[in-house]
């Protein structure tokens, strides 16, 4: 008998988990249970991703760009890869702000409705946390972030998954460093990193065989811990909304795809499935990381030198979903709290959003700090900002896991179109994989 393809085990675990979630929500115990004996297999599984994480960035990431062999080709790989993701987080914030404006998913939300999810979210911890983090960012200057690009100490940065970019600085640096000197004399160090590249690789083949039982767990987990179902009833056209405009965006990275390098969508999503599947599971583009450098190199077909260096950065400034999902937000809380936008303060959230995306972190949660920010750039009052908030705090999750799966699937598109353009791509039927 063929062995079963990981995304379809994967996607079998994800619903066994959600049908155990639903059966343990039922019960007494049930809950307890799954957070006490099931749930511990889940965050295992994302800290081993996380785990190898940094090590795979630096590594595949140094190795990508000295085997480039020409300074000129690492800046058109990089030139083209900000160009490409500046351009399609732009056309996430468009598809959004065309739906909500639409749809107007806010117009008639009954004043018992806000005034529910106000009583009941706005003083969450996460609310509060995410207007704290929101305001200590927007104190800092126009281009802190380029200082907080730069490590101080790597040993420091290399310990802290949250400091990616910094990570990624260094290692860029490193590997231009060799590609500065003389082979000869880095040959033993490029020898050392091309093994290292292998050992990772395998750890995350290895991890991945653990994958269904987890995101089974993961899923589980979310099931029992939910929200009142008859509030997220309550919000449902907001969420339709999002979703739509997650879906169009998906739609639109296969034409984009297919038009420019001729692949088909079957192959690309077959071959990123596993990756998207994760990214639902943990709400993290940066947890799913290991497993997206994996699939689009092996594959997809993606060379290592453009892989390695588009999809962690993507990881941490490409958040389309992410920025489609602010986009949407923000005109919902203003159309649930009667605050008039105009074309001006449109254009304003299409500006923020893309600025908040570089700098934001691809964790579960971190859409919720960027929203802050777009929502104080259109003059939302502070004393309405914790209920626009509430507004969308108990859908927030779900949509979260819906909007992480286009993340990954954008960066992956765009490390597809990237080595398509520059001939970097390879057979991945000749790899062992």
């Amino acid at each position: 008998m063929k062995k079963l393809e990981l995304h379809w085990r994967i996607l079998i675990g994800m619903g066994a988990g959600v049908l155990f979630g639903f059966l343990m929500s039922y019960l007494s115990w049930g809950k307890d249970f799954v957070l006490d004996w099931i749930a511990p297999f889940g965050t295992i599984f994302i800290r081993l991703l996380r785990l190898i994480a940094i090590p795979l960035i630096l590594v595949s990431l140094v190795k990508g760009v000295s085997d480039l062999k020409d300074i000129s080709t690492f800046k058109s790989i990089g030139v083209r890869t900000i160009s490409v993701f500046i351009l399609t987080t732009c056309m996430a914030i468009v598809v959004g702000l065309l739906l909500v404006n639409t749809f107007k998913p806010g117009e008639g939300l009954p004043p018992e409705t806000i005034d529910e999810l106000t009583k009941t979210y706005a003083s969450d911890a996460g609310i509060t946390s995410s207007i704290y983090i929101a305001e200590h960012q927007e104190e800092s200057g126009p281009l802190d972030f380029l200082v907080e690009m730069v490590p101080d100490n790597i040993f420091s940065a290399l310990g802290n998954n949250s400091l990616m970019l910094q990570v990624i600085f260094f290692s860029i640096l490193f590997g231009i460093s060799m590609l500065l000197i003389n082979p000869e004399k880095v040959k033993p160090l490029s020898k050392l990193f091309d093994a290292l590249n292998d050992v990772i690789l395998k750890m995350v083949n290895i991890i991945m065989l653990i994958a269904p039982i987890a995101v089974f767990a993961l899923l589980s987990q979310i099931i029992v811990s939910s929200e009142d179902l008859q509030i997220l009833q309550k919000l449902l056209n907001y969420g339709f909304t999002v979703l739509i405009g997650l879906l169009i965006m998906i739609g639109l990275y296969l034409i984009i795809l297919f038009v420019f390098t001729g692949r088909k969508p079957g192959w690309f999503l077959k071959g990123i499935a596993p990756a998207q599947l994760l990214g639902f599971s943990t709400s993290s583009s940066a947890a799913a990381l290991p497993v997206t450098i994996e699939r689009a190199t092996k594959h997809l077909g993606v060379d290592n030198e453009v892989a390695s260096f588009v999809l962690p950065v993507g990881a941490t400034i490409n958040m389309d979903g992410t920025s489609l999902y602010q986009a949407v937000a923000a005109v919902f809380i203003a159309q649930a709290l009667h605050i008039p936008l105009d074309l001006s303060d449109q254009l304003i959230i299409v500006l923020t959003a893309l600025l908040a995306s570089i700098g934001s972190a691809a964790v579960p949660g971190a859409g919720m700090i960027m929203l802050v920010i777009v929502l104080e750039s259109i003059g939302i009052p502070a004393d309405k900002m914790a209920i626009g908030l509430a507004l969308i705090f108990a859908i927030d999750r779900p949509l979260d896991m819906c909007r992480t799966v286009v993340n990954i699937t954008g960066d992956s598109m765009v490390s597809v179109l990237i080595a398509s353009s520059m001939n970097k791509m390879h057979d991945p039927s000749k790899e062992n994989i």
